[in-house]
């Protein structure tokens, strides 16, 4: 990661945490802390330009990856949702939950390693307003960079050692809040689905009886 870093700088930065944000497996969080690191131990990069490359990262990264779901995923939960029980009443409740709870999703999803990667594919396959989408997903992009960037740029090695513990602890809190979610939402599938109804009447668009995709 120091190799590539001091190789590529900023572009390492910005390549790495959009392709994670992408829903790539690599380690976009390491490389905005590792790049921290290294400005603040050898001055030969600015922790602002670290911190905008990584903000432009996750940006790109959430939009591509927002915009597959949003064309891409849906078409797929249309084809082929009913075989996973994915049927169009739940991918009704899934829409409604990102219309009223989305941006939450969005916002704390970046300091979420699972949900980091795939929470803009998500919005995007449930339809979440782009407009909406756009303004949590920079606001959660910003926060985290910045936050993270001076954190490590300020404690130095300290943050490198305080970042996996971290890591752990959301990462902990991401599954366990995704499991109550799925709990809750199975105990109240049929008030939801009502619910979801009276907020979205009628067919979605690629079922039988709504519009054309």
């Amino acid at each position: 990661m120091t190799q590539l870093i001091h190789q590529y700088g900023y572009l390492a930065v910005l390549m790495l945490v959009g392709l994670e944000s992408l829903g790539t497996p690599l380690p976009g969080e390491t490389a905005l802390i590792g790049a921290a690191l290294y400005a603040g131990s050898t001055h030969n990069l600015g922790i602002a330009g670290v911190i905008l490359a990584a903000v432009a990262g996750a940006f790109l990264g959430d939009n591509a990856g927002y915009l597959i779901g949003h064309w891409g995923g849906y078409r797929l939960l249309v084809r082929y949702g009913r075989y996973v029980r994915l049927d169009q009443a739940k991918v009704k409740v899934a829409r409604y939950l990102f219309l009223r709870r989305g941006g939450l999703v969005v916002f704390f999803g970046r300091f979420i390693s699972i949900l980091r990667a795939y929470a803009a594919f998500l919005a995007g396959a449930s339809r979440m307003p782009w407009p909406r989408f756009l303004i949590y997903n920079a606001a959660g992009g910003i926060v985290w960079a910045s936050s993270y960037g001076i954190a490590a740029y300020l404690l130095g090695k300290g943050m490198d050692q305080l970042s996996r513990p971290l890591a752990i602890i959301f990462g902990v809190a991401g599954v366990t809040v995704t499991v109550v979610a799925a709990l809750v939402i199975h105990r109240n599938e049929r008030r939801l689905e009502a619910l979801a109804e009276r907020a979205l009447p009628g067919p979605l668009e690629g079922y039988p009886g709504g519009r054309p995709l």
